[in-house]
């Protein structure tokens, strides 16, 4: 009974492994007369890090040896089949710097989403009926150097959304794009109470008693305006392996003080080695009339008026393209 049993079991494993086999088989075949269709989607992902280093011993003039590094990242999905295109992009940047004898500082912070939906009414058409929503904020704590105490900005503090409808327009090489909108939302935010009652960024401050210094009213933590976007950007091999990303932003809110006009204008040179190797020239200007610079006065941090900032940035690194 034994070895009938072991038959029986020995019998029904073949069995079953033989139908196995010739189901695959069935399978393949039909996987194979299947026609592939190309999807719509395109995807790019491009990461990098760029270094730069300077070292110092002996040396007679003096300087501080110093090291930083910068990762970043760019992530594009865009779908695109006839009247239709929906754009996506994911873009982060973290940077940081040492120098002897000091603290490890931050150069760089970004984390930014866009995505536009647009629609067309003929293929011929290089006008597009638009929305598009914008995200950015940051990933630390910001801080007004030397002074790393007091954080004058954190991740969500602030944070910006900029949700619109308008018209774009894409030239034929794709090269060129302009976004008009008469009417976009911005919403700022600020989930740092501390700032919040301080009145960054532009939200409402916090009310005190004038007497008792107590407070009475919380500072909001968020601030919406209506108003009027346009953007533009340019993107184009200028010479062989050198090319230049232009992009520019215009702001101006309709309520409070139309006409004052919110400005981000970044722009981005790539001179390419090769295929991994890259060197890049990066300036971001920036200037908003809602956010105020701090200043350290006397060991004290002030606030003081808007002013225009600025960021340059040169950088050599290694770049993977999937």
């Amino acid at each position: 009974m034994r070895f009938l049993s072991l038959f029986l079991s020995l019998f029904l494993l073949f069995s079953i492994s033989s139908f196995a086999q010739f189901g695959d088989t069935i399978v393949t075949k039909k996987v194979d007369s299947i026609k592939v269709i190309p999807s719509n989607w395109k995807k790019e992902n491009i990461v990098g890090f760029d270094l730069s280093e300077i070292a110092f011993v002996n040396w007679n003039a003096g300087g501080n040896s110093s090291i930083s590094g910068l990762l970043k990242g760019t992530f594009v999905r865009n779908y695109e089949v006839k009247n239709k295109k929906w754009l996506n992009e994911l873009v982060v940047r973290y940077g940081i710097s040492k120098q002897d004898g000091v603290e490890l500082r931050k150069t760089d912070d970004a984390l930014q989403f866009n995505s536009t939906f647009g629609y067309r009414k003929d293929t011929t058409s290089s006008w597009y009926h638009s929305v598009k929503f914008n995200f950015r904020t940051q990933f630390t704590n910001g801080y007004s150097y030397p002074n790393t105490d007091i954080a004058i900005s954190k991740p969500f503090a602030p944070a910006y959304t900029f949700l619109g409808i308008g018209a774009e327009y894409n030239n034929k090489k794709k090269t060129f794009q302009m976004y008009l909108s008469p009417l976009t939302m911005k919403n700022t935010l600020v989930l740092n109470q501390r700032l919040a009652n301080q009145g960054a960024f532009g939200v409402t401050k916090a009310i005190y008693d004038p007497v008792t210094n107590e407070l009475i009213r919380k500072g909001e933590m968020s601030r919406t305006e209506l108003g009027f976007l346009a953007m533009s950007g340019f993107k184009r091999e200028v010479f062989k392996n050198i090319t230049l990303d232009n992009r520019l932003s215009l702001y101006s809110d309709y309520i409070n003080n139309f006409g004052n006009v919110d400005v981000d204008w970044q722009m981005q040179w790539d001179f390419v080695v090769n295929k991994y190797v890259r060197a890049s020239i990066n300036t971001h200007l920036i200037y908003d009339d809602d956010i105020k610079a701090k200043e350290e006065i006397a060991g004290e941090q002030v606030t003081v008026g808007p002013k225009i900032q600025l960021k340059q940035m040169l950088g050599i690194g290694l770049t993977y393209s999937f």
